[in-house]
């Protein structure tokens, strides 16, 4: 089966970052020299909730860490995947389970597959890009 490759489109872009939100941040601890801790901040400053998933299941920002999506209580609108390309199947697999509504894997995180599967499934997909990048560009603040 051949995989499209994904194109992130400007509206699901701007819709989901001028929308107030809950983001479950999967890869998000306390390490403040990780990117995921100031995009996490970058969120929540947009008028995100965020919601830490790591393993140690650490709160960050103020905010209750669980340590898999699937233990996060009540809805979440889109999975921030901050892990390796590899692993993204996975996490997108779970984001599909869970009923999010959305996938963001961050920049230099892709798997054309798994973008698939979440498209296919009903969700919005972003994917190679930052918050951080795209919300300036687009005028959000």
């Amino acid at each position: 089966m051949k995989v499209e490759h994904h194109v992130n489109e400007t509206g699901v872009v701007r819709r989901l970052l001028s929308t107030p939100g809950r983001w479950a941040v999967v890869g998000l601890s306390q390490n403040r020299s990780r990117t995921a801790y100031g995009i996490a901040r970058y969120l929540q400053d947009l008028g995100m909730e965020i919601v830490p998933v790591h393993p140690r299941a650490e709160s960050v920002h103020g905010a209750q860490g669980y340590a898999a999506l699937a233990e996060v209580p009540g809805g979440i609108d889109v999975v921030d995947v901050f892990v390796r390309s590899e692993l993204a199947g996975g996490i997108v697999d779970q984001a599909i389970a869970v009923g999010a509504k959305a996938v963001w894997l961050q920049l230099g995180v892709v798997d054309e597959a798994a973008a698939a599967r979440a498209r296919a499934a009903g969700l919005d997909v972003v994917m190679d890009t930052c918050p951080a990048i795209e919300a300036p560009e687009l005028g959000i603040r």
